[in-house]
């Protein structure tokens, strides 16, 4: 029997993706620009997968728990696997609080089959890049603890407000995790305290990792290089969709002016520990009068959330996102130039498609799509006609 005639196939076989098959060559030999539109395609299916009109929990608080142990010290990602990834959490870090700005960072480290908070929950972005500094001269050594770093986590996390998104990052690197007793137990409390833990791993996958990101709603990706380890790692600054068990509350948000008088100098309640110069400028809660240097913040002395403007509007964008531009196939006979970066787009120019606002109708160019979408997050065409809005239907 001719092995081609039957359908049935080894799982092995079936589930092997011959990637070799989708690159061709242009007519001058080189494989950049078939490359190059799989890259395309990768990134424009990973915009149409986001999904609209989700409730999301914007004021999030997240534990990144980084893995020093031994294997950190590996070179496959150079110069070595610890530099790499706090490298990397040094650009995620500002990003972070770029794009959630009502949302507060903590940072944990787990080897010597122990785990130690370096980073207590803020929203000081300052303090976290400082800790990634010390991080740098920190000796990777021993094994690490998965249950000490939940634990620890959870201790932190589970007392806070029903109303926030309550996150758990581990960055694993180790294929083994040296735990105190039964992890299960630690896995069903993180679990009932609503706690959402996603795992990125850096050698290989693990049972124990994908257990706990598939019980508490998470998700889990093992990485393939330094490039592939920087997305794994930057899919977490878009909030993910609240859980059921979120409440639904109002919150009280205080919103301080910049107060530069000739008043006495007072020291600021954000650097009591760090003893900072006495100065007058500074921001002052509008219900306990306590200075801070920095915005956004949580007053230590009431409580109450300290916030600008841009601060909720830049929050807010995730809850309304700019609408998926249509993409078009560019004829022959057409040719047009991106509203954005005045390119001309013709199919002589290697341009296969174009990309169009559903509102203003404006012509933009892949490169102009993606940039809209995932940095600028709004239309210049609807923004520069103010008779337009991009959140109304076409």
């Amino acid at each position: 029997m001719n092995d081609d005639d039957d359908p049935k196939e080894y799982r092995w076989q079936s589930g092997y993706e011959k990637t070799w098959e989708a690159i061709q060559e242009d007519d001058s030999g080189r494989l950049e620009p078939s490359v190059t539109d799989m890259i395309r395609r990768a990134k424009r299916r990973k915009l149409l997968d986001r999904e609209a009109s989700v409730r999301l929990g914007i004021m999030r608080h997240v534990f990144i728990i980084l893995d020093l142990s031994q294997a950190m010290a590996e070179q496959d990602l150079k110069p070595t696997r610890q530099i790499c990834t706090l490298k990397i959490l040094d650009e995620f870090i500002r990003e972070f609080h770029d794009q959630n700005p009502i949302s507060q960072l903590g940072i944990i480290t787990t080897q010597n089959k122990l785990a130690k908070r370096h980073s207590e929950l803020s929203n000081n972005p300052q303090r976290h890049l400082d800790c990634i500094k010390r991080l740098h001269e920190l000796p990777c050594r021993g094994e690490p603890s998965m249950q000490n770093s939940l634990e620890f986590a959870l201790s932190a996390l589970r007392h806070l407000p029903p109303h926030t998104s309550r996150e758990i990052l581990i960055i694993y690197a180790a294929l083994t995790t040296c735990d105190p007793g039964e992890i299960e137990a630690t896995i069903q409390k993180v679990k009932d305290s609503n706690i959402r833990v996603s795992v990125v791993g850096i050698s290989a996958e693990l049972h124990v990792c994908k257990m706990i990101s598939k019980d508490t709603g998470g998700s889990f990706s093992v990485s393939i290089n330094d490039l592939h380890l920087k997305e794994l790692i930057f899919e977490h600054l878009e909030p993910p969709p609240a859980s059921v068990k979120m409440d639904h509350t109002l919150i009280k948000v205080g919103f301080p002016h910049q107060v530069n008088t000739d008043a006495r100098p007072a020291l600021c309640m954000c650097h009591l520990d760090d003893l900072p110069p006495l100065n007058t400028r500074g921001y002052y809660c509008p219900q306990c009068t306590a200075k801070y240097c920095d915005l956004p913040a949580e007053c230590r002395v009431c409580g109450l959330m300290l916030v600008t403007a841009p601060h909720l509007a830049r929050s807010y964008r995730h809850l309304f996102p700019l609408k998926h531009f249509e993409e078009v196939p560019i004829e022959e006979d057409q040719s047009f130039h991106c509203y954005g970066c005045l390119k001309h787009l013709t199919v002589a120019a290697s341009e296969k498609n174009v990309y169009i606002c559903r509102i203003c109708k404006q012509v933009f160019c892949f490169e102009c799509d993606i940039f809209l979408h995932e940095t600028v997050h709004s239309c210049p065409g609807c923004a520069s006609n103010p008779t337009i809005s991009q959140y109304s239907t076409s």
